[in-house]
């Protein structure tokens, strides 16, 4: 466990820095949203694009893989929705807490931190985590909240929430890398020696800014906090733990990278929908912000287990 806590505290310390910077005002909130901009844009895109392109689809697609985590994932999903809905929440904030029950941090921390901690073995895993969330879970919300607002589930919501998939620069930068590997054609060495300078901006500037919009965030509601935390970072990997190795048998490799991914904190843009759609900002605030405090001790503990 200690050494594991080692291991993983740089990139805590990372963030640390940008929530010093930000606290202080040395790092405004004007320039962590230009930070944030260029790391998902341009760093974690050509890291994103690299590691696909020297991936083929079969290495990167496990069909048990993905109901393994969809099936632990949902569990959880219903679980924080059935809780909200009974403690008198509407279905708006019902759809928004579920979301911080299961939707973690895997593009701009878990894809850096668990591919250096678990080797590189880990980046089809991780990007297969990445994909279901972004695609599956990240459509939900809109959809649910657009739809109740509504009344109705339109076409156009979801054609909507497709083109939003489509201009998704992590799901665009996967898409193309994999279509690349099927060409079979080699990445010319300037081309990889490129992605590889820019994608290295990737970790420290995805961690930095995490640290840096932390700084903005408050810490209200601590006790409904406390329970989207603890979905987040010990019932999320629990369930999808049980449906890997119980019911769909997940390789132990694969299984493992998915816990551990699992495991992440509340993933920032969470804050962003809830605030677009004036549901509960301030509830997925202090979420954010507990999750990501704890997940120091939490995610350390699951990799040594692991």
């Amino acid at each position: 466990m200690i050494d594991v806590l080692l291991q993983t505290l740089p990139f805590f310390l990372l963030i640390a820095v940008g929530y010093g910077a930000g606290r202080t005002g040395f790092f405004p909130e004007e320039a962590t949203a230009w930070l944030t901009r260029f790391v998902f844009y341009f760093a974690l895109s050509a890291m994103l694009f690299r590691f696909s392109a020297n991936l083929t689809l079969a290495e990167v697609f496990d069909l048990p893989f993905v109901w393994a985590y969809l099936t632990g994932t949902m569990a959880v999903y219903l679980l924080a929705t059935g809780v909200a809905l009974l403690r008198g929440r509407g279905v708006e904030e019902a759809a928004v807490e579920a979301q911080c029950g299961v939707v973690g941090n895997v593009g701009f921390l878990g894809v850096p931190m668990l591919v250096m901690l678990l080797g590189e073995a880990a980046i089809g895993p991780v990007m297969l985590v990445l994909a279901c969330d972004l695609i599956v879970f990240g459509s939900l919300i809109v959809i649910v909240i657009t739809a109740r607002r509504d009344g109705r589930l339109s076409p156009g919501v979801l054609l909507s929430v497709g083109m939003g998939l489509l201009k998704n620069p992590m799901i665009v930068s996967i898409s193309l890398g994999l279509l690349w590997s099927a060409s079979t054609w080699q990445l010319p060495g300037p081309i990889n020696d490129f992605l590889a300078i820019l994608g290295a901006a990737a970790t420290p500037g995805a961690l930095f800014a995490i640290g840096a919009s932390l700084a903005s965030k408050s810490a209200e509601r601590l006790a409904v906090a406390a329970w989207l935390s603890f979905a987040k970072l010990v019932l999320h990997p629990a369930a999808v733990a049980a449906t890997a190795y119980f019911v769909f048998s997940v390789e132990a490799y694969s299984a493992g990278v998915m816990i551990a991914a699992a495991a992440l904190p509340v993933a920032g843009n969470v804050f962003i929908l809830a605030q677009h759609y004036g549901v509960a900002p301030q509830r997925v605030s202090a979420t954010i912000l507990i999750s990501t405090a704890l997940s120091i001790l939490t995610v350390s503990a699951i990799i040594a287990g692991l």
